[in-house]
């Protein structure tokens, strides 16, 4: 798999029938390794080493209902009181991070109401804070480490 622009970590990887699965932590099960998946990982990793957040708030790829239409986020990070405090959308490597990946994280924080955003590749990491009151979010340089509240 492809160099990503993370801090390295320990991960498992396990090989049945030439396909190769690599262990997610949250889930707690080997999941198919695929480019976004490998960018998952390395994310929820940094969420979990760099960014010290626990893993008992972290989520990985559950699905959602947004007008009607059945959608799956990435990653969602909640806040001890049940809200939702990030929201992170992951693409393969190959992927270019544009106007139209923000618009479908925008989309998916219609309903879920998070305080930040973050939108990787695994190269490019991009992040914002959400003003929900005047419906716009401001690019940050990194998003917070996690405050226990």
């Amino acid at each position: 798999m492809q160099e990503l622009n993370f801090p390295k970590f320990e991960y498992r990887f396990k090989s049945t029938e030439n396909k190769v699965s690599i262990f997610d932590v949250i889930r707690k099960k080997f999941v198919s390794l695929q480019p976004e998946e490998w960018v998952r990982q390395h994310c929820v990793h940094y969420l979990i080493t760099e960014k010290k957040y626990p893993k008992s708030l972290i989520n990985v790829e559950k699905a959602l209902t947004i007008n009607g239409l059945k959608k799956r986020y990435d990653i969602v990070v909640f806040n001890t009181n049940g809200s939702i405090h990030l929201i992170v959308e992951c693409k393969a490597p190959k992927i270019k991070i544009d106007q139209t990946t923000f618009d479908q994280v925008a989309r998916y924080n219609l309903a879920l109401n998070a305080s930040y955003i973050m939108v990787t590749n695994g190269i490019n990491h991009y992040y914002c804070q959400m003003d929900t009151d005047a419906e716009r979010y401001a690019f940050l340089k990194d998003i917070p480490e996690y405050i226990k509240t």
